[in-house]
């Protein structure tokens, strides 16, 4: 029998520990590019082309609205619109933490390299309840994220 348990997992962006996140989705990674291109040639030949984009990472964090960590990353875009070409771009971990089910654990880190925020937060007003409201999602691009499993 094989079992995977996972909880306390850490986001770190310059050295700060975020922790104000709220409920469902707080950190999601993606990797919107291939990192290798196949093509069919003639003869059932195949080129395999590395493709230097397939690094590249979208991360979206949700934190609360108004917490510490949202003020935080609000600093960041206002340090960006200050000075676009003196901006210090953003570094940071995401670590996945896994057990077994019989006490070892296994880390899978996300180390993220080369970030910027790309947007500016979206906001709403909802009457009826939606706690969305309640919620700021930051998109960061990172040029490139390796993983590694230790």
């Amino acid at each position: 029998m094989s079992a995977v348990l996972t909880g306390n997992d850490t986001t770190i962006l310059n050295e700060r520990i975020l922790k104000d996140f709220p409920d469902t989705d707080v950190v999601n990674i993606e990797y919107p590019d291939n990192l290798v291109e196949p093509k069919n040639g003639k003869n059932g030949n195949t080129i395999y082309a590395f493709n230097a984009a397939g690094r590249r990472t979208n991360v979206t964090i949700r934190v609360l609205a108004g917490s510490s960590d949202d003020k935080y990353l609000q600093a960041e875009i206002a340090s960006y619109l200050n000075d676009p070409a003196a901006y210090t771009l953003i570094a940071g971990e995401f670590i996945k933490r896994v057990g077994d089910g019989k006490g070892n654990i296994t880390n899978i880190i996300y180390q993220m390299k080369g970030g910027i925020i790309q947007k500016i937060p979206n906001t709403k007003e909802n009457v009826s309840g939606d706690t969305e409201q309640a919620v700021t999602s930051y998109l960061i691009v990172f040029a490139n994220t390796p993983r590694t499993i230790g």
